[in-house]
């Protein structure tokens, strides 16, 4: 986070100190930047300039509203890939008409929702999809704007967790098929085709692997033209990685300079999906120490944060930076930082040098993605807060979760 910085050795994000934060609203704490958001934003518009393009925000990324709204106020389009994510995008000022949905289970009543609000395209990724959302549309006296995501089997050398584009993914259909699909939506009277679209993977750290799919894509197009079915919009997804520890961070303006001598002369649209790239960094998420525990093998730093808020390393054995928010001058040592869920793979860090107090704050970068919006209730935890910092300003954009709220829903069974 570029807006991450000490003053009298103390953490701030842009002009606000994060211990403050932690006292103010308590932990954990997700805190983001709205200047790193805008710049993340604008490197985006820069690299891209060259190209006629709109960029729409994967919002599973992450889904908080005034971060949507943020990004809408910017002229962002949205993925989707759920009629709440929908919901979310139309709640927070999003144009329904810069939407794209994506997803491979779409049911009919998101598709009747995304109908009504008037998205942009269908994202189709299965022929009884194609069938399924001809039958709505013409049920609702509609047509459909559709296009096909394609998987163009490319390997795009990331973790196979989040590797979408191969032939043995369950995402999109076979390039392969492509035209004969494409034939076939030209003859459904409900659907109106509108574009294409395709999604390698994500946290690309070389984005290669995207050109390639670009080239394969535009081929497809160029053979589709031929056969009389132009498309308005090519979707070339997101997947554009960002730096979590030492990684090089990836070439955006290249890769917007490959794509704009690629789309020069031609008439269709571009279209982005980033989500990672837009948020990763822009975020962190604040938690205190709440108990060192020595051990033989290894020493633990117990903290108030746990896989539920922050799922990543659990689930993709993934490295966040862990940072002290007060720089103290005793030596480091050695933790595991690990939370309080009863399971073995809640963990934050493993064998980190830290040097640290028990009630210190720690900041744990790059959980700006995946981070609260992969968050749950296991073990009946509330989820996080979460504040926008904007300069000196502190905006509190969703309040901590309570006890009451996680069983507000639920009801007791009468049994006899």
């Amino acid at each position: 986070m570029n807006t991450l910085h000490r003053i009298d050795g103390r953490l701030h994000v842009e002009g606000v100190a994060l211990d403050t934060l932690a006292e103010r609203f308590g932990t954990p704490l997700y805190v983001y930047s709205r200047q790193a958001l805008e710049e993340a934003y604008q490197a985006y518009a820069r690299a891209f300039a060259g190209v006629p393009h709109q960029v729409c925000y994967a919002v599973k990324a992450n889904s908080s509203l005034a971060i949507l709204n943020l990004f809408a106020r910017l002229g962002a389009g949205f993925d989707i890939v759920s009629g709440g994510e929908l919901a979310r995008v139309m709640a927070a000022g999003g144009d329904p008409g810069k939407v794209v949905f994506s997803g491979v289970g779409k049911t009919a009543e998101e598709m009747r929702a995304a109908l009504r609000a008037g998205i942009l395209c269908f994202n189709v990724e299965s022929v009884s999809e194609l069938h399924r959302l001809n039958r709505v549309a013409g049920e609702m006296g509609k047509l459909a704007p559709v296009s096909f995501r394609v998987n163009p089997d490319v390997d795009p050398k990331t973790h196979p967790y989040i590797s979408t584009g191969l032939k043995e993914n369950k995402f999109g259909v076979p390039i392969a098929d492509a035209p004969a699909l494409y034939r076939l939506a030209a003859g459904l009277p409900n659907l109106r085709i509108t574009g294409i679209d395709c999604h390698i993977g994500s946290q690309l750290i070389d984005l290669s692997p995207l050109v390639d799919a670009a080239d394969r894509v535009l081929a497809l197009v160029d053979a589709l033209s031929a056969e009389g079915i132009a498309l308005g919009h090519i979707d070339l997804g997101g997947g554009v990685g960002i730096r979590y520890r030492d990684e090089p961070s990836p070439d955006l303006a290249a890769y917007g300079n490959e794509l704009s001598g690629r789309f020069a002369g031609r008439s269709e649209k571009l279209l982005l999906e980033p989500g990672r790239s837009l948020v990763g960094n822009a975020g962190l998420l604040l938690t205190q120490v709440e108990y060192l525990k020595p051990g033989e093998d290894k020493n633990f730093a117990i903290v108030d944060a746990a896989m539920n808020d922050l799922m990543r390393p659990a689930l993709y054995e993934a490295y966040h930076e862990i940072t002290p928010v007060f720089a103290r001058s005793s030596p480091a040592r050695h933790f595991d930082v690990v939370g309080p869920i009863c399971e073995t793979g809640d963990f934050i860090g493993f064998a980190r040098d830290l040097s640290i107090e028990e009630g210190d704050f720690l900041a744990i970068l790059s959980a700006g993605a995946y981070g609260m919006s992969m968050a749950s209730n296991y073990n009946s935890r509330p989820r996080a807060a979460e504040v926008m910092i904007d300069k000196n300003e502190i905006h509190l954009i969703r309040t901590r979760e309570t006890i009451d709220d996680l069983m507000a829903g639920e009801r007791l069974a009468d049994l006899t």
